[in-house]
């Protein structure tokens, strides 16, 4: 039986797929919190940070992928 040799290619990703994607997981998570976080402080809290309460709960609704 004769002997074939296959050659493989190594996989590489392309440089900066990994961090890129870590680096995009990271800002969609953060931004879920952020947005948890702001549903829950209260009108003297968000008038500290120039928010009425009407804003931050807009914001806080809005799905974790829009920015």
């Amino acid at each position: 039986m004769p002997h074939s040799h296959i050659e493989t290619l190594p996989l590489r990703a392309r440089p900066g797929v990994v961090a890129r994607l870590i680096a995009a997981v990271t800002a969609v998570a953060s931004r879920r919190r952020d947005r948890q976080r702001l549903g829950q402080l209260d009108a003297h809290l968000l008038r500290d940070i120039g928010l009425e309460a009407q804003d931050a709960r807009r914001e806080s609704a809005k799905p974790f992928w829009q920015s």
